[in-house]
């Protein structure tokens, strides 16, 4: 049984299960407030669900976080027999989802309903909580059993897959005479690995081309689906007339790779000879240049949709922006900037502060200085590619 709620605590929908179990229609629930349509039983005053459940959910609402509620009796008055109340025990679980804003936007309202279990069992209704409560227990200890072996699962992928991503990633190494620093920094305790990329490429005469990339996804697969997309736009790189048609290359190709849907990348080709950069991106958060005086622009004016996204093939756009000796590019992904219920502007405003304090940092000292101070204390919940150039 699930359905969705709107922070007002109003039905945005209900799927069939939910309808059939609960006895509601979806016209009985869409649009109308959740303790309208199931309010506590009047001629029970020990009734709890309506205080229980609204607690859970405003839980929800202010942490951004998952609340199980432990089981709950919770009456329905049959829509048969009005003035009726059917005694019902549920397990709901509630969970957020998170608008672009990063608060809530809707409520998940997921419940397993165990009337039928409790009553199977004959118990009087005296016993009932003593049941419920042993149930509890046996389902908690069996749950704990398979979240140990799980884990123990978990961590060995994480391990071959950080294995096989650091097999797949370029070493650090000179670029020409210049100064670059490239860094990748796994999520901590999290499977939500492998996925991101960076890359340096030659290209004839003085030029290179620098991309990263995040594919969507974690764990072993990711990593495969990784090496096969950056190795295919550093070829693409070699022979393509400019970012945008390398990543033309890649979206036709990331088409045929499963688990390449909404892979994000921006690429950027330095000419040290025209003193140019031309870049494109593909749903990627924006390279930052950084000016010998210290400010920050953001290369943000060739932007599109992750690759795949559109129904079908669209050239992806380019743009150009001068640099001066002494400037500094950055690439990033957006486990650098990005932080749960906040805006990726905070995010992007807080790199630009710290390259700014930082600007007279060498590429390595200068890569160090950022993850220390933009990933969080305890360690990201996402991993982190950056690669940083010195013009």
């Amino acid at each position: 049984m699930v359905a969705l709620l709107t922070p007002g605590l109003r039905y945005a929908d209900a799927n069939e299960d939910f309808q059939r179990l609960s006895g509601r229609t979806r016209d009985q629930l869409v649009g109308r407030h959740l303790f309208d349509v199931f309010p506590d039983n009047p001629n029970d005053p020990a009734a709890t669900g309506v205080r229980n459940l609204e607690a859970s959910l405003k839980r929800v609402l202010e942490t951004g976080e998952r609340d199980s509620m432990a089981l709950q009796r919770y009456d329905v008055e049959s829509l048969d027999r009005p003035g009726e109340w059917e005694e019902r025990y549920w397990s709901p679980v509630n969970a957020p989802i998170l608008g672009p804003d990063g608060h809530v936007a809707l409520l998940v309202h997921r419940v397993e309903e165990v009337t039928a279990l409790i009553k199977a069992r004959g118990v009087p209704e005296e016993g009932r909580a003593r049941v419920l409560e042993a149930e509890l227990y046996t389902r908690a200890r069996e749950l704990q059993e398979v979240n140990e072996r799980l884990r123990e699962a978990h961590a060995r992928e994480r391990e071959v897959a950080l294995a096989l991503q650091d097999a797949m990633l370029p070493a650090p190494r000179p670029v020409g005479h210049h100064l670059a620093a490239v860094r990748y920094r796994p999520a901590v305790g999290s499977l939500n690995v492998c996925g991101d990329w960076y890359d340096l490429v030659d290209l004839p005469g003085d030029r290179i081309a620098v991309a990263v990339g995040d594919v969507v996804g974690h764990g072993l697969h990711a990593a495969c689906v990784m090496g096969l997309l950056r190795s295919a736009l550093a070829a693409a790189s070699l022979v393509a007339d400019g970012p945008a048609r390398a990543l033309d290359v890649l979206g036709l190709y990331a088409r045929s790779v499963d688990g390449a849907e909404n892979t994000t990348a921006v690429t950027t080709c330095v000419d040290w000879e025209t003193h140019t950069l031309l870049y494109s991106s593909a749903g990627h958060p924006p390279p930052a240049l950084l000016r010998g005086d210290g400010t920050v622009e953001f290369l943000d004016q060739a932007t599109d949709p992750p690759l795949g996204a559109r129904p079908d093939h669209v050239p992806h756009p380019q743009a150009s922006s001068a640099f001066t000796e002494g400037d500094t590019l950055v690439l990033y992904t957006d486990g650098l900037i990005e932080r749960r219920r906040e805006d990726i502007d905070t995010g992007l405003a807080r790199l630009a502060d710290a390259l700014t304090r930082h600007r007279a940092a060498e590429p390595e000292s200068l890569a160090d200085a950022l993850l220390l101070e933009l990933l969080p204390a305890g360690g990201a919940t996402d991993d982190t590619a950056l690669v940083i150039v010195r013009l």
